[in-house]
């Protein structure tokens, strides 16, 4: 399995009125192609800081990222990013909200509109394609984000706590539906969470980050008897417990 995305040694410093503040030091990792890796840890120890740097938003400090073994050196199009809200424009129906990726960069033909119809009915979207983003119950607008995002098809998918706003058991549909879906279209993603639970129920690594300043602690291996089950069914299994346990752990060492 080949490398996606390679953190050698990354910092990133912020400067401001009151001084410099660093918030990701020294950060080492790999991810492999098709991975899905979780990102945990205390408010401010630069997780959301990481996927910025992978995105491409802006540079580290010192050390490199690099995509597919090419240094990062702004956004690109191998990469999709997916935030807690959901940015649908409300003006535009979902399909036409779906399609925004494809007219930007004027890829909205035949075989890539067929797929995104394809995307649209395996999240469950069928007969919303003329609706408007306020006819939509939250669960169903990030979908359409997600939609709108694999539609342009990313190699990396970026997903920033993207369930954080919405009711617990839409969270669980949503959790099952999306790892399905990312898994069968290997696509190699990264989650940032505070919900120990979900990384663990999702991901096939769990990366646990301190603060003061931001450095990874330890990287936790989710077995495959949890990672071949779905996240909802994952959360019944006695490993889940003894993770969710070792990762309170050592997010409790840290404070």
């Amino acid at each position: 399995m080949s490398v996606a995305i390679t953190f050698d040694h990354v910092t990133k410093k912020y400067l401001s009125f009151s001084g410099e503040t660093t918030a990701v030091e020294q950060f080492d990792c790999t991810i492999r192609e098709g991975e899905f890796i979780g990102i945990v840890g205390p408010s401010g120890c630069g997780k959301s800081t990481i996927l910025s740097m992978l995105a491409g938003l802006f540079a580290p400090t010192s050390g490199e990222v690099k995509l597919f073994g090419k240094p990062v050196s702004g956004p690109s199009p191998a990469i999709g990013y997916m935030l807690q809200q959901d940015y649908l424009l409300p003006w535009r129906t979902i399909w036409e909200n779906v399609c925004i990726g494809l007219e930007i960069r004027n890829e909205k033909n035949e075989p890539q509109l067929k797929y995104a119809e394809k995307l649209l009915h395996e999240m469950g979207l069928a007969g919303t394609e003329k609706k408007y983003p306020h006819q939509l119950s939250g669960g169903m607008r990030q979908r359409a984000a997600l939609v709108r995002t694999l539609s342009v098809k990313p190699q990396v998918l970026l997903l920033d706590e993207p369930f954080s706003a919405l009711d617990y058991q839409i969270k669980l549909q949503l959790e099952d539906l999306i790892a399905q879906t990312l898994r069968r279209h290997n696509i190699t993603s990264v989650l940032v969470t505070h919900d120990l639970g979900e990384a663990i129920a999702m991901c096939d690594r769990v990366l646990v980050m301190a603060s003061r300043p931001g450095r990874l602690k330890t990287i936790v291996e989710v077995p495959a008897s949890i990672r071949e089950m779905s996240p909802l069914d994952a959360r019944e299994h006695p490993e889940f417990h003894h993770l969710f346990r070792r990762l309170w752990g050592d997010l409790q060492d840290d404070e």
